[in-house]
């Protein structure tokens, strides 16, 4: 499994926690004092879990797989992204979890965490066929780019997050200048296959960590 690098500042993290000094102790007994910054990023170990800690432990999370407010009047087309992540031999793997962040249909990203649609979902291969499934709507183009969903994923077995694009069948991708930068031969691993259903739009998506057809994830850090 590799990475392409990309280049910029929006793909770069603003600092590393694991290159800060340490802090002497309050008076309190602490060292965590002020704003200290996110703790490394990890899916095993030190406060080790057995794959993700999401719905263990009675953690919950408001933040889930339906990304629309029912009943809302959230603009753009309504759709289901659906697929599963397969290791090297083909096989599904059952405790993934996937962020996604999107703008709308406007191609403007929510700044508001309470909207009928913020842009942000959290899906997950516990289910039944170890199948994650996400109902969004359909994201707008932004700033000369194809319509296209950011991707965090996490899984047992990885030291740290992975991150990628996802992008759809029916749009014009030619121009993306993300896209431009992966090799031509692998531009086929980030985009969803669209199919008109009865219910609408679903949009089929599986994560390849290995072997053929390998899903293109980026050095985003």
């Amino acid at each position: 499994m590799g990475t392409e690098s990309l280049d910029g500042p929006a793909l770069h993290a603003k600092g590393n926690p694991n290159t800060e000094p340490l802090r002497p102790l309050t008076d309190e007994g602490s060292n965590l004092e002020g704003v200290f910054g996110p703790s490394p990023s990890q899916t095993v170990g030190p406060y080790f879990h057995q794959g993700l800690a999401d719905h263990f432990q009675g953690l919950r999370s408001a933040v889930g797989a339906q990304m629309v407010a029912p009943g809302s009047d959230v603009a753009g087309e309504r759709l289901t992204l659906r697929g599963r992540v397969l290791d090297g031999d083909g096989q599904p793997i059952e405790d993934a979890m996937i962020e996604v962040w999107q703008p709308g249909a406007d191609g403007t990203f929510s700044e508001n965490s309470a909207a009928p649609f913020h842009g942000y979902g959290r899906g997950h291969t516990r289910s039944e066929g170890f199948v994650y499934t996400l109902q969004t709507v359909k994201p707008g183009a932004q700033g000369g780019q194809a319509p296209r969903l950011t991707v965090w994923l996490g899984m047992r077995g990885l030291l740290t997050h992975l991150i990628t694009f996802i992008y759809f069948s029916d749009e014009d991708n030619s121009g993306d200048p993300l896209l431009a930068l992966v090799p031509e031969a692998r531009r086929q691993t980030l985009i969803a296959r669209r199919e008109d259903t009865p219910d609408g739009a679903v949009y089929h998506f599986d994560f390849r960590m290995q072997g053929d057809g390998e899903t293109v994830f980026f050095d985003a850090y």
